[in-house]
C-alpha cells in the first residue's frame, strides 16, 4: 500500500505547481467562506467563480444580507441552480444576526443546525473558516482517495475513506495545513475528473458504494421550476394564465410547481 508520507508528497507537490487560485481561499472571513460554500454544493467551481464576487459586493456580510429583498437575492443567484439554497443562506443570515450577534459559531453541532448546512459544510467551514482539524469528504476528496487506495475494488464506502483522511491529515495540523491539505486535496480530483486526468469514463467515485447518477436536467421538473422562477423575477407580477401561455407544458404540471414554489417562499 502506499505510504503515508509517499501520497502527502505527491498531492502537495501537485498543488504546488497546479493549486487553483480561488477568490474564496484568498479570506478568512468566515461569512464569505460560507456563501462559497454553499454556492459549491452539486455546483461546479467555474460556474461559482462567475457569480462569487458578484454576490459578495452585492452582500459583503450577514447583516446585509438578513435585511436584503429576498426577490434581490434570488435574483442575485439566478442561473446558479438550486434556488433553495439562496433562500436557505438568507434565513441562516437572518438567525446569525438575531442569535450570534452577526459571527458565525465554530462548533459542528450549532452549524449543522443551521438552514443549508449537512455535515460535509459543516466540516469545510470549520477546516477552511476556523483551521479545525476536521474529518469530511467531497466528491473531488473522495475520487482521489478511491483512486490511490482502492484501485480494483468495485464498492468503497465513505466510513474507509474517512478512516485514511484521518490518517493522512499532516501531523502538525495547524489551521494553514489543514486548508492547504484540504485544497490540495480537492484540485488533485479534479484534475482526476478531466479528460487530462482520467476523463469521465474512468470516474473513481463510480466505484464508491454511494455513488449515485444525477438525474436528467432537460425536460425535468428542475429546470421548469428555473423557468417559472426567472419569468417570475423578470416580470415581479406574472398571472396564473400567462404562465401556462408562455410554457410549453401541461397546465397541470405548472400549476403543481407553481404550488411547490409557493410552499417553499419562492413565490406568493
Amino acid at each position: 500500500m502506499l505510504s503515508t508520507v509517499r501520497f502527502q508528497k505527491i498531492i502537495l507537490d501537485y498543488y504546488k505547481t497546479a493549486g487553483r487560485d480561488l477568490a474564496w481561499r484568498r479570506t478568512r472571513d468566515s461569512y464569505r467562506i460560507l456563501v462559497s460554500e454553499i454556492m459549491l454544493q452539486q455546483t461546479q467551481v467555474a460556474r461559482v467563480e462567475a457569480f462569487y464576487e458578484n454576490f459578495i459586493k452585492r452582500f459583503p456580510d450577514f447583516r446585509a444580507l438578513a435585511k436584503a429583498k429576498t426577490v434581490d437575492v434570488l435574483r442575485a443567484w439566478q442561473g446558479l441552480g438550486y434556488n433553495r439554497r439562496a433562500l436557505a443562506l438568507q434565513r441562516l443570515a437572518k438567525i446569525i444576526v438575531e442569535y450570534y450577534g452577526g459571527r458565525l459559531p465554530r462548533d459542528r453541532a450549532t452549524l449543522e443546525s443551521l438552514p443549508g448546512i449537512g455535515a460535509y459544510t459543516a466540516g469545510a467551514i470549520r477546516a477552511f473558516a476556523f483551521g479545525e482539524p476536521e474529518i469530511f469528504i467531497e466528491t473531488n476528496i473522495r475520487r482521489v482517495f478511491i483512486h490511490f487506495f482502492f484501485p480494483r475494488r468495485r464498492k468503497v464506502y465513505d466510513e474507509e475513506i474517512r478512516s485514511l483522511i484521518e490518517k493522512t491529515l499532516p501531523k502538525e495540523a495547524g489551521p494553514r495545513n489543514v486548508k492547504v491539505w484540504y485544497w490540495a486535496l480537492m484540485d488533485y480530483g479534479a484534475m482526476l475528473g478531466t479528460v487530462h486526468g482520467l476523463g469521465a469514463a474512468k470516474n473513481p467515485n463510480r466505484r464508491s458504494a454511494h455513488y449515485a447518477k444525477q438525474s436528467k436536467f432537460f425536460g425535468s421538473d428542475r429546470e421548469l421550476r428555473g423557468q417559472l422562477l426567472r419569468l417570475v423575477l423578470a416580470k415581479k407580477k406574472i398571472a396564473r394564465k400567462q404562465l401556462f401561455e408562455i410554457l410549453p407544458q401541461s397546465k397541470i404540471r405548472i400549476a403543481k410547481i407553481l404550488s411547490d414554489l409557493q410552499r417553499e417562499g419562492f413565490v406568493s
